[in-house]
């Protein structure tokens, strides 16, 4: 007999978000046999909690385990409430952390943290940034998980030489700073003309117009394609030779997993979670948050420094190996028995 689970999370790729973990560590889940139900894909917050709240009601007896995934922000409180309505109807629920201010969070509402985590069957942490602020309070049902891809669809793509041109893969959000990719293009291009930047991802927050208006601003030309598919920007990464990663907050994020899969060196903001994925000039090279002149030489350093760049592609690979989901799956396995 199939094992039966609830998942909730935000289920709305469909509606042009980038897909999360509800669609991925889902889709995984049912190719391994498990039996998936889900909520919601509903695009409104309102509904999408009503959406929630009857699914959970209809279906939490049928399955085995709810899994939430639970942010920091506004969709804290849907965590909250499905964590204390399956608390109610007797359900055992899995919360899934995702965003890097959940510690944050955690100060901000001790006590609402409390009643969901204390009382959840298990706490999935994805990075040991999150493991490390959860387990002060939490460690009795925390395990360590980390997000998973299937490294077969990122083929390792080792580029000899390599040209100014920035790929920047993140919905358009301001806690992830696109603005200060488009400084970094600017400032790039006073010494080297050629640069390029290409920016992918949803438009969460209306940023684009804003964004446009800025580059032209600068007097700078800036590629914007919206949202693809996975497989259109795997196949787009390969004109481009440094992946940017310019966030002001940060977990584990998977686009930048997802560049070191497939070869590009990384550059990144040191925030969040980002020093427990990444070290500097070991698998990336880090700068500090917002620091538009450090990030530039750093692209420069890899541009100079072959050796450099070769040893960080290649290390970045080897860790990013074990985020496959044929290394991961066996730990979803030994929970959900």
């Amino acid at each position: 007999m199939k094992i039966k689970l609830l998942y909730i999370g935000n289920k709305l790729s469909k509606h042009g978000n980038t897909q999360t973990s509800i669609e991925t560590l889902g889709h995984f889940l049912e190719k391994e046999g498990y039996e998936l139900m889900y909520a919601s894909s509903k695009k409104n917050k309102i509904v999408r909690m009503l959406d929630i709240i009857i699914t959970t009601l209809r279906f939490h007896r049928k399955a085995r385990y709810v899994l939430i995934d639970t942010y920091s922000t506004q969709n804290f409180w849907f965590a909250f409430v499905i964590a204390q309505l399956c608390r109610i109807l007797g359900a055992k629920y899995i919360t899934k952390l995702h965003g890097g201010d959940l510690p944050n969070r955690l100060n901000r509402s001790p006590y609402l943290s409390d009643i969901i985590f204390k009382n959840a069957f298990k706490i999935i942490a994805p990075s040991g940034y999150l493991f490390s602020h959860f387990s002060e309070k939490y460690s009795e049902n925390l395990l360590l998980i980390a997000n998973t891809v299937a490294i077969n669809k990122y083929p390792f793509f080792k580029r000899e030489s390599i040209e100014p041109k920035l790929l920047w893969v993140r919905s358009f959000s301001k806690i992830y700073n696109p603005k200060m990719a488009i400084q970094v293009l600017s400032e790039l291009k006073k010494k080297y003309p050629n640069a390029q930047l290409c920016m992918v991802g949803p438009d969460k927050e209306n940023l684009i117009p804003n964004c446009v208006a800025f580059a032209e601003e600068l007097n700078v030309e800036v590629q914007f394609t919206g949202k693809l598919s996975k497989k259109k920007w795997v196949e787009l990464s390969k004109e481009y030779s440094v992946f940017i990663n310019t966030t002001y907050f940060d977990n584990t994020p998977v686009s930048v997993i997802e560049a070191m899969a497939l070869g590009l060196p990384v550059v990144s903001t040191n925030v969040g979670g980002i020093p427990y994925l990444l070290e500097d000039k070991k698998n990336a090279l880090l700068v500090s948050e917002n620091d538009v002149f450090q990030m530039v030489q750093s692209i420069e350093l890899l541009l100079k420094d072959s050796q450099l760049r070769s040893a960080i592609v290649d290390n970045a690979r080897a860790l990013v190996e074990d985020f496959d989901w044929e290394t991961v799956k066996e730990k979803w396995f030994e929970i959900l028995k």
